[in-house]
């Protein structure tokens, strides 16, 4: 009787057990289901395709600096890329075969190189990170293919972590930590969403996020857990990330921080703008903007390190290549041996001319082209000799515009610390003058250089300051202008008419009176910021004008203010600086990321152009022999008029 109460207690306990089993084998699948089915409903729709070749309109290269900026090794090779695209060399000796940004590769910049194997895929690739074109994957065989997502601000990247498990994590500027598996796209967290993510390193089990302004997190057993200024790191702005068997470091503007267990153990490199880190042996290595190469050991005092000036070569990135360390400096590559002693592996190649990143465009009326630099001064290039003449000093450094002036027969650079008049006759062009605020101008940042009949007319942060016969004169909102901060300039010769584009709206001048102001209050004008200003058609008494904003494209204005808005592609676009040009045939304008916008004259009608650009963002333009040429901010381009649309 107990030997059958057992059996039947036994076989219910067994029953039991298996139903038990089965309803967690059915609740596991269940919640496997419910993830997958939140994976999906969370997931970012992109598209993963070969990126096709430009063909038309057909632009012609007229200056590329080929700097790199991030460097791997892939199947026995080296590559280098940055704003210009990609370079391949089987060799140091051999010559690169390129793919270069705008042609072969979309129109943006690669940031940073990994090697990793995907999930799902059927062998390592190389992956580039892009300022704006997402993820690009590059195998030893096909074409370049290109993860893209349809959100634009998923498509901005900014650090790539590959993990063992086949995983991929993307860190953009805008769209948080996101993750590729292999066939899905999502958000790696809700609580890393919205984070301007500027650095990743870690593995499956701990991943550390470096932001822009609120320093450090740590991702860990899924807890998220974040270190800012008050536990130790010296700055929220985290620049770079080094993980090693020594430690987490985390480098920020103000030095580096050492994380052991979660916790910042000490700071090292004291004022060190540390935009590059690598850990080789007992020493870390800490790459600059301009205070060189630092090394510092890890085997000396705990307490904080103060910077002592650079102890290597000026070298601006670092990367890890195996056991070795390759850096980066100036287009040269360099490689760290375990001793210590850097060599050239790959000498930086010739450039004709001093920068790629293009803010001002002109030509001399002997036909050289002036062209200047956010932050490398002028160069002034002599096309039919490809002889260059490249002037920088504490003047001519960050230049805003480039004009011909019909009055003093000189070439006029306005900069941001004055304005430069350059002997255009001379055979070299030599400064004849630099007019600052102890010559009358409202400020020493000058953005714009007008020509009407009062006089030169010079915008600045302070107003307008208009060189008359009769003396200096200074416009502001204290005589009527819509605000002090004046980005541009417009006005025909011969007329008393003048448009003055400001961070307020426009202003009209007759006679260098303030006559009226438009803006968002009193017209139908999208935004106040107003970037650029020409004149497109009408006569001296009914003058019309294209007036360019900061992000709401480009609106028509006439005479008595009347805004009527164009049907531009990008109605929401960012106009830069200047950049409105008008020809007989079309109205050019340069955009801050949506490319070129072109406007025919004939048909009306706009067309947006992004391929075959170098950058899609487009600063500056000048034109001669019935050839546009067109600035941006990697490099400058030509074609003929006529391919325009």
């Amino acid at each position: 009787m107990r030997k059958t109460a057992f059996g039947l207690s036994a076989a219910l306990v067994l029953a039991v057990l298996a139903f038990t089993c089965i309803a967690l084998r059915r609740f596991n699948v269940t919640l496997r289901a419910a993830r997958s089915q939140v994976s999906r409903e969370n997931s970012l729709a992109f598209t993963l395709e070969p990126v096709i070749p430009a063909r038309d309109p057909v632009f012609e290269p007229v200056i590329t600096v080929d700097t790199p900026t991030t460097a791997a090794i892939f199947s026995g090779k080296l590559y280098l890329a940055g704003p210009g695209g990609l370079a391949v060399y089987d060799s140091a000796m051999a010559a690169p075969h390129r793919l270069r940004t705008g042609m072969e590769l979309p129109p943006a910049p690669i940031l940073a190189l990994t090697v990793a194997h995907l999930r799902g895929h059927p062998g390592p690739e190389l992956l580039g990170i892009t300022r704006g074109a997402g993820l690009l994957l590059f195998d030893a065989h096909g074409p370049p293919r290109q993860l893209l997502p349809t959100a634009p601000e998923a498509r901005d990247l900014t650090a790539i972590l590959p993990l063992s498990s086949g995983d991929l994590l993307l860190g953009t500027r805008h769209a948080g930590l996101l993750l590729f598996d292999g066939t899905q796209l999502r958000p790696f967290s809700p609580a890393l969403a919205h984070i301007d993510v500027t650095a990743l390193a870690g593995n499956e089990a701990d991943v550390w996020v470096g932001t822009r302004d609120r320093g450090l997190m740590h991702w860990h057993g899924g807890q998220l857990g974040s270190l800012d200024v008050s536990a130790g790191i010296p700055d929220n702005t985290i620049l770079s990330l080094a993980d090693s068997p020594r430690g987490v470091f985390a480098g920020t503007p103000l030095g580096v921080a050492q994380i052991v267990n979660g916790q910042v153990s000490r700071r090292l490199g004291r004022g060190l703008f540390a935009q590059s880190l690598a850990v080789q042996a007992d020493s870390l290595l800490v790459a600059t903007l301009d205070q060189g190469l630092n090394t510092i050991s890890l085997n000396g005092r705990s307490e904080p390190v103060a910077f002592r000036g650079p102890s290597g070569p000026d070298v601006t990135a670092l990367v890890n290549s195996g056991d070795a360390v390759l850096g980066l400096s100036h287009g040269s590559v360099l490689r760290r041996g375990d001793g210590g002693t850097w060599q050239t592996v790959l000498a930086a190649p010739a450039q004709m001319v001093a920068d790629s990143n293009v803010t001002a465009l002109d030509f001399s009326p002997d036909g050289r082209l002036w062209i200047g630099y956010f932050e490398r001064g002028l160069d002034v290039l002599d096309l039919a000799s490809s002889r260059v003449q490249h002037f920088e000093d504490d003047h001519l450094f960050c230049i805003n515009r480039i004009v011909v002036d019909p009055t003093r027969r000189t070439m006029d650079v306005a900069t941001a610390n004055g304005l430069v008049l350059f002997d255009r006759s001379a055979s070299v062009p030599t400064p004849r003058q630099v007019l600052t605020r102890r010559d009358g101008l409202a400020a020493d940042q000058v953005t714009d250089v007008g020509f009407s009949a009062n006089g030169t007319m010079v915008a600045t942060p302070a107003g307008v300051t208009v060189f008359t016969p009769s003396g200096v004169e200074n416009l502001s909102s204290f005589q009527g202008m819509a605000n002090d901060h004046v980005y541009a300039l417009a006005a025909d010769p011969s007329s008393s008419t003048a448009l003055v584009g400001t961070l307020g709206g426009v202003s009209v001048l007759d006679h260098l009176n303030v006559a009226s102001s438009v803006s968002l209050r009193n017209s139908s004008l999208p935004r106040n910021w107003i970037t650029a200003i020409v004149r497109v058609d009408g006569t001296a008494a009914q003058p019309a004008w294209f007036v360019g904003t900061y992000g709401g494209s480009v609106v028509q204005m006439d005479a008595v203010g009347h805004i009527t808005r164009l049907d531009t592609p990008t109605p929401t676009a960012i106009i830069n600086s200047n950049a409105l040009f008008v020809t007989p045939e079309h109205v050019l304008a340069g955009t801050l990321d949506s490319g070129l916008l072109v406007y025919n004259r004939g048909t009306q009608h706009w067309a947006q152009i992004t391929t075959g650009l170098p950058s899609l963002n487009v600063t500056a333009f000048a034109r001669r022999n019935g050839e546009i040429y067109i600035g941006t901010a990697n490099g400058i381009v030509r074609l003929a008029e006529q391919a325009l649309p």
